[in-house]
């Protein structure tokens, strides 16, 4: 991919973490410019898949009053979770 490809893929993914709820916002941009760079192929693909779930759902998983049905989903909010407490 090229550094032009990537950058907009990040500007993409930046904008599918604005989420109209300042706690969603914050949450996901932050693991987004601090953890995402990281991320192996496999965990950026269940970060982006993330990002596709309803408002509501994410709010009840981030504040862990609900998990996802999905395991890999459960294991990308636990590491969202656990970045915020940092």
């Amino acid at each position: 991919m090229s550094l032009d490809d990537d950058e907009r893929k990040l500007a993409r993914l930046q904008w599918q973490c604005r989420r109209g709820m300042r706690e969603l916002d914050v949450l996901l941009r932050d693991y987004l410019d601090e953890c995402y760079p990281e991320l192996d192929d496999k965990k950026r693909g269940e970060f982006e898949r993330l990002l596709t779930s309803a408002d509501q759902e994410l709010l009840e998983w981030l504040m862990g009053r609900a998990e996802p049905m999905d395991g890999e989903l459960q294991g990308v909010v636990k590491q969202i979770r656990s970045h915020a407490q940092r």
